[in-house]
């Protein structure tokens, strides 16, 4: 991608929007701040004439908006996540506020391809959405009364990711850094983690815990490279084929 802003590296993604005036205004709060990439995962209605009403003048980002079938094709190619959600559903790790978040991902925008995702206007994004992304995030309300529409959520997040835009600027890259795993190549070592554990033994399918989880969580802050996700999955392989079996000790 030519354009050097990080808002140019940040996808929107809306997931089982309900309603189509929600995504036609959701568009329009991009556009107002300068973000283009729209991403729809399994929309009840779209496209729709009351979406293209409500963009009033954001008819390109609805035009290319893209449809996907799941959260995970909508990442797809992403370095990070960020999950919009009021819930803390259990989760171990603590959210980061709105303007935090926002300043996270258009600092990693600066190189990488990021996404902010927002869920249904009703249930919100799924536990296992949730889990997809690295990092969750809220906007802070009043306690009292923290309802806020689709479309307003988007709005006060494009703002700040406009605005946190203007000072992240692009630090000079490190010489000996890696090129960053993409958001599927960390799924396949997940994929293949889960695999080996049931393979092995040490992970019972029928009572998983929390094991998956957790591990998208580390390598999420660990911020994998590809080349440390190919020894790992090499590693993994080794295990389950290779010739460095511990041999059985003899009694």
């Amino acid at each position: 991608m030519n354009d050097p802003s990080p808002l140019a590296r940040i996808r929107v993604v809306l997931s089982h929007t309900s309603h189509p005036g929600n995504i036609g205004a959701a568009a329009r709060a991009m556009k107002t701040m300068g973000l283009s990439r729209l991403y729809l995962v399994n929309p009840r209605c779209f496209p729709d004439p009351q979406a293209s009403a409500m963009a009033a003048g954001a008819d390109d980002v609805l035009a290319s908006a893209r449809v996907c079938a799941t959260l995970a094709e909508a990442l797809a190619g992403t370095r990070f996540a960020t999950a919009m959600t009021a819930r803390r559903r259990g989760l171990a790790t603590e959210p980061l506020w709105a303007r935090e978040a926002a300043g996270e991902l258009a600092q990693l925008a600066c190189h990488d391809e990021v996404a902010l995702v927002f869920g249904n206007e009703t249930a919100g994004l799924s536990n296992e959405e949730v889990s997809l992304c690295a990092r969750w995030a809220k906007i802070p309300t009043d306690p009292a009364w923290s309802s806020l529409n689709l479309a307003q959520a988007v709005q006060v997040m494009c703002y700040e990711l406009r605005m946190a835009s203007v000072d992240a600027g692009a630090p000079p890259p490190i010489n000996d850094a890696g090129e960053p795993a993409s958001h599927e190549e960390v799924e396949g070592l997940i994929a293949h983690l889960e695999r080996a554990a049931v393979g092995s033994g040490f992970l019972d399918p029928a009572q998983p815990k929390r094991l998956i989880p957790r591990m998208r969580r580390m390598f999420a802050r660990a911020g994998l490279e590809k080349e440390e996700v190919n020894i790992l999955r090499g590693m993994l392989s080794s295990f389950e084929t290779g010739p460095y079996r511990r041999p059985e000790q003899k009694t």
